[in-house]
């Protein structure tokens, strides 16, 4: 009795650090179309060509506000930013709760960032792990696999009719 209690709780345990390391782990249908491809993880992008950090989880962006002498957040870029392009800007990818606390750290370090446009955004890659991404334009067809496969091999391996 007690040896089956015992697998029982190691299991449940182990169960659940296997959870929280794939919820960790892994977030590519979160991140925004703009973001750049290559990570599997993101929680803050920084964009050193205007100085504003993106929030994926609570998709937000924060930005200085000079008239109150601090950094707020808003779903959206301000107005001052409507030409800017976040598919063709560069995106420094912060491992960092709350980059902008600080700021003068990354502006100094990515400064030299701000003119190159060399990054492939998630929207444009044919890697068929960002499809499950919605904003992606593969994404649909990526659903209808899913569904036709019932989630099996992820539309690989199909047999031809």
């Amino acid at each position: 009795m007690m040896r089956y209690l015992f697998v029982v709780i190691t299991t449940l345990f182990l169960a659940n650090i296997s959870n929280a390391q794939l919820n960790i782990s892994f977030n590519l249908d979160s991140q925004p179309v703009w973001g750049p491809t290559g990570y599997d993880y993101v929680e803050n992008y920084y964009l050193p060509a205007i100085d504003v950090y993106y929030n994926v989880p609570e998709n937000r962006y924060y930005f200085y506000d000079s008239g109150k002498r601090s950094w707020i957040y808003s779903s959206h870029l301000p107005s001052r930013y409507s030409n800017y392009d976040l598919y063709k800007s560069y995106k420094v990818v912060v491992k960092e709760q709350k980059p902008w606390r600080n700021h003068k750290s990354y502006k100094n370090k990515y400064s030299s960032y701000k003119d190159r446009h060399d990054q492939k955004p998630i929207r444009d890659s044919r890697d068929s792990k960002y499809f499950v991404n919605k904003g992606h334009p593969e994404h649909s067809k990526w659903i209808k696999e899913q569904k036709h496969d019932n989630g099996n091999n992820k539309g690989k391996n199909k047999k031809k009719k």
